[in-house]
């Protein structure tokens, strides 16, 4: 297969998932549109936001599977994306200790302390990016790639069921 043809079918399965979660983004809307969301529209666009990033990172996987597998020969974007990733897991776990070590509320803030602020959206994203680790170390092509990809998400995985059983255990508990 040409390098041009692959692009396009790599591209164009970008597309389709942006397109797909464009869809049931706009399908839930229409069917969600009956309920007042005057009082809470923020809190309403944040779910659509949600639901279009999730539908889009599921069918993302597949023409970023293709463009892995397409990849596998060149040890140059192996080693871009061990060291992306490395990056990547270490923004995690950052998000998690700035999270729980936050200052309670209320409290002054200083200008360091917009991090606090930002890591529950780093946290948000622990699940996808798990498994997208988790696509990368099965395609990867040496066995210290995996392995790596593996840890990376792993690490991933252990924030995503810590910070899970923090927010809705807490809230089973009350």
């Amino acid at each position: 297969m040409k390098p041009a043809t692959r692009v396009a079918l790599v591209g164009g399965g970008y597309v389709a998932a942006f397109l797909l979660a464009s869809g049931v983004t706009a399908t839930h809307v229409a069917l969600t549109s009956e309920v007042d969301p005057a009082a809470s529209s923020g809190m309403y666009a944040f779910g659509d936001v949600l639901l279009f990033v999730a539908v889009f990172g599921v069918a993302a996987l597949i023409p970023t599977a293709a463009g892995l597998y397409f990849l596998r020969s060149r040890p140059g974007v192996w080693r871009l994306l061990g060291a992306a990733t490395v990056v990547v897991s270490a923004s995690g776990v950052a998000a998690l200790y700035s999270y729980v070590s936050a200052p309670p509320p209320g409290a002054s803030l200083s200008p360091q302390d917009w991090l606090h602020e930002l890591a529950p959206f780093r946290i948000l994203a622990a699940p996808l990016v798990a498994g997208g680790f988790l696509l990368v170390s099965l395609l990867a092509p040496t066995r210290p790639t995996r392995w790596l990809f593996l840890a990376a998400a792993g690490i991933e995985l252990i924030l995503s069921v810590y910070i899970g059983i923090h927010w809705f255990g807490a809230a089973g508990a009350s």
